[in-house]
């Protein structure tokens, strides 16, 4: 499973590089990093920084300007991947882009299988559909990447499922379990990953006795 980090903080990606595969963004991270007015020269600092897919949304509302904006954005880097949202003119766009320009699309705010199906129809690179937001309205998230991994291994689509919208270390290792590709998390579950309890009070021990 490869792991992408879901932020826009150079040095929260500095931090975490060694263990992740890619970076995926949105308009919210970005502004919260505070370049809103500058996001292609921290969209750029990030892709040479990250070996790995950027994934870096659009803003625009139709898919004759989501294709624009997608053109422009691709110009900052070659491992950019463009992020659109699942609607009508988000799925026009991510035939365009992926067929005609033979660029990588991220679909994003994925919340039903029958979106997943048509991002893949469309030829997205990667589906994110959301698991958090779903478990939030007492949906079963990690229901919907099970059905998502089951429709796509039944055909020949070349999408992976990035799962998002993830609230635990338990998302994680469910996700990975479903067969899901990929996962894009915040550095905070990503540091829950690695740290356990046992693993300290059995280093601890360790230390002790040799001291002794």
């Amino acid at each position: 499973m490869e792991i992408f980090l879901d932020s826009a903080d150079l040095g929260e990606i500095k931090e975490c590089i060694e263990f992740i595969d890619g970076i995926t963004t949105n308009p919210s991270l970005i502004a919260k990093a505070g370049f809103k007015n500058k996001y292609k020269d921290l969209i750029g600092e990030i892709c040479s920084t990250v070996k790995g897919p950027v994934s870096v949304e659009v803003v625009a509302h139709t898919h004759t300007d989501m294709i624009k904006e997608g053109l422009a954005l691709k110009k900052i880097a070659d491992n950019i991947v463009i992020k659109l949202p699942l609607t009508y003119e988000g799925l026009i766009a991510c035939k365009e882009l992926s067929t005609k320009y033979n660029i990588k699309v991220n679909v994003t705010l994925c919340f039903s299988s029958g979106q997943a199906l048509l991002a893949a129809k469309a030829g997205a690179y990667l589906i994110s559909p959301f698991v958090g937001r779903l478990d939030d309205i007492s949906h079963n998230g990690l229901s919907l990447i099970k059905d998502i991994c089951t429709i796509y291994s039944s055909y020949v689509f070349n999408t992976k499922v990035l799962v998002a919208s993830v609230r635990s270390p338990t998302h994680v290792i469910e996700a990975a379990k479903l067969g899901a590709q990929a996962i894009t998390i915040a550095s905070k579950i990503l540091m829950q990953m690695i740290a356990h309890p046992l693993t300290d009070s059995g280093l601890a021990t360790f230390e002790k006795d040799w001291n002794n």
